[in-house]
């Protein structure tokens, strides 16, 4: 087995690692999206083709939105009992392992497999494979997936055109890149359906989440001469819409979106957890602003948990944005 010494591990020693090893459990984030469970079960699925044993840890259940996904029924928070020694646990989209949650068993760094393309990470897989400069993780694997050479059938094709169109924002935000644009269309032309996957990710809205929508537009603030919009979702917001944390994991774009506004904040005080999402137009590194509170993510899209009562959220979070040029 490859141990590796120079961070990132090139795409040869991850593929070397793969192919040495017999079983495997793809690892997803805590609230996961559609890249960290696309990834996961792309490679998931191009190792079985390889007769490999497979199986998918994901401390919450898989989002409404991501169940269409082929194998997305087999992803659980419990792992077989008789998985080998030398499992290989593949982390997909996290800087830190910690964000896998805390119902995954222990694992030892030789067998933690990083996958990642997030700026920061903290490189703490014995293989870690972070190419910064990909949209996604799922663009990531499929380097992986290229030197492995199995057949890129539609299923997993259509995980990771999901990861791709996940973190692009449906292929709105600024790393949708010519490379980007060109791998989507191989992995339509695989058979990947582009239409089920808009339709599922990012079209079909519950009642209860448009309801909850008009609440969080009502409780919309502006500061910073409107260049700082944020707003909130409670338990009793939901309560009275009927809807429930899935449903806002989008609106903090609505608040970006309004005119003016280069970073927008969507607090979630849900079940005694304060959760905030940041977006940023591009002119503010929101990925920094949230690493001042222990958070982390993208360039324009990052986020973090606030420890502490809401009130004292908004100008703890309002602070970290005027420290990176607010």
């Amino acid at each position: 087995m490859i141990e590796s010494t120079s961070g990132i591990a090139s795409t040869k020693d991850v593929v070397e690692e793969l192919r040495g090893r017999s079983a495997f459990v793809m690892v997803s984030h805590v609230k996961p999206d559609g890249d960290t469970l696309g990834a996961g079960l792309a490679l998931g699925l191009a190792l079985k083709g390889l007769g490999k044993r497979v199986a998918y840890f994901q401390q919450d259940g898989v989002p409404r939105n991501l169940r269409f996904l082929p194998d997305a029924e087999l992803v659980s928070r419990r792992l077989p009992a008789d998985l080998p020694d030398d499992t290989l646990y593949v982390f997909c989209d996290m800087s830190d392992w910690r964000r896998a949650g805390e119902y995954l068993p222990p694992v030892d760094r030789a067998n933690m497999l990083d996958i990642d393309h997030h700026l920061g990470n903290s490189l703490f897989g014995k293989l870690n494979y972070v190419l910064e400069h990909e949209c996604s993780t799922g663009s990531v694997v499929m380097h992986l997936l290229r030197e492995l050479g199995v057949p890129l059938d539609e299923r997993i094709a259509t995980c990771i055109l999901a990861t791709i169109m996940t973190d692009t924002g449906g292929f709105m935000h600024s790393n949708t890149t010519p490379d980007a644009l060109e791998l989507a269309a191989e992995l339509m032309r695989l058979g990947a359906d582009k239409e089920q996957i808009t339709e599922e990710i990012f079209l079909r809205k519950r009642v209860g989440a448009t309801k909850l929508l008009g609440r969080v537009v009502e409780k919309m603030r502006f500061e910073h001469g409107g260049r700082y919009c944020y707003s909130y979702v409670d338990d009793a917001m939901l309560e009275q819409t009927g809807a429930d944390g899935e449903d806002t994991e989008d609106m903090v774009n609505t608040l970006l979106g309004q005119e003016g506004v280069d970073v927008a904040a969507l607090f979630k005080a849900i079940e005694g957890e304060i959760r905030v999402s940041l977006r940023s137009s591009g002119r503010i590194n929101v990925q920094a602003a949230a690493g001042r509170l222990g958070g982390g993510g993208h360039f324009r899209a990052s986020g973090l948990t606030y420890r502490g009562p809401l009130p004292d959220a908004f100008p703890a979070v309002e602070a970290a944005l005027v420290a990176e040029g607010l």
